[in-house]
Order: structure tokens, then C-alpha cells, then sequence
């Protein structure tokens, strides 16, 4: 009777986009975290932080900046619309994106939600965690270029 081989984590260990995912997971599972006091999941607050700092930005500048598709980020302001975070203005063909006055205020806590989450990742790889970001960084503008 042949015996049957066991797929360990060891199986994987080579194999990037098993461990991207994986650590996908728990980078996700931490900024929800750190994210939580702001009513926000972090790719909301994103958003905001770039709008924020591009008022009327257009939708199609921020789908670039976040690395999202078109109709994602048409979903996302929505939703951003109807919590009063963000207001579309129409100039022509295109939408501007511009934060209202409560999203401006929010953003004092985005920000301390951003610095808690980044404290706690490079807490826990300290110089590691600079270099892990900046290689990561590469490798997806280069196989995004693809």
C-alpha cells in the first residue's frame, strides 16, 4: 500500500504568490485592526488620505495612485459619498473628487490609525520590514508592467 505524502506549509515555502497571500492575510487582518477606531477598512481611509492631498483628483488619477480598477473605485466613493467622507463634482466628462468637511476632520485619525499600523509592522521586522516594503514595491511595479 503506498503511503500518502502530507502537503506541509514547507511545500510552499518557495512559492511567491503562496506567500504574498499569506502575508496579504495578516497585513490585512493587522490594518483592520488599527484601522477599526476610524469606522473605516483601510482601503477606505486610503482613498481619503489621497484625496485629502489631491482635492478634485479625478477618479481616474485616484484608480492609478491606489492601483485599483476604475468601476472598484467607483464603488469605493460611493460608499464615501453616502457616509458624507467625500463629494464627486461633475466638470464635463470628468468626476472630482474633493473631501467634505467631516472627511477632513477624520483624518487626524486616519493618520494616527496609518502610524499605529506602520509602528506595529516595523516593530515586529524592524529594518526588515523597510526593506521587505521597498522590494515588494518593486517587484509589483514590475510585474504589473507585464
Amino acid at each position: 500500500m503506498k503511503q500518502q505524502s502530507k502537503v506541509t506549509e514547507d511545500h510552499f515555502a518557495e512559492c511567491p504568490f503562496f506567500n504574498v497571500n499569506w502575508l496579504s492575510r495578516v497585513m490585512n487582518r493587522m490594518a483592520e485592526e488599527e484601522f477599526a477606531p476610524a469606522g473605516l477598512s483601510p482601503t477606505y481611509a486610503f482613498l481619503l488620505m489621497v484625496v485629502k492631498e489631491n482635492p478634485g483628483i479625478t477618479q481616474r488619477d485616484l484608480s492609478e495612485t491606489l492601483h485599483i480598477a476604475p468601476s472598484t473605485s467607483t464603488r469605493f466613493i460611493d460608499k464615501l459619498v453616502v457616509k458624507g467622507l467625500v463629494e464627486r463634482r461633475n466638470e464635463g466628462k470628468l468626476a472630482l473628487i474633493y473631501p467634505t468637511e467631516e472627511g477632513l476632520r477624520l483624518q487626524q485619525t486616519i493618520n494616527q490609525c496609518w502610524h499605529r499600523l506602520m509602528g506595529r509592522f516595523m516593530g515586529a521586522l524592524g529594518e526588515e520590514g523597510q526593506v521587505l516594503t521597498g522590494m515588494l514595491h518593486q517587484a509589483a511595479k514590475k510585474l504589473d508592467s507585464k
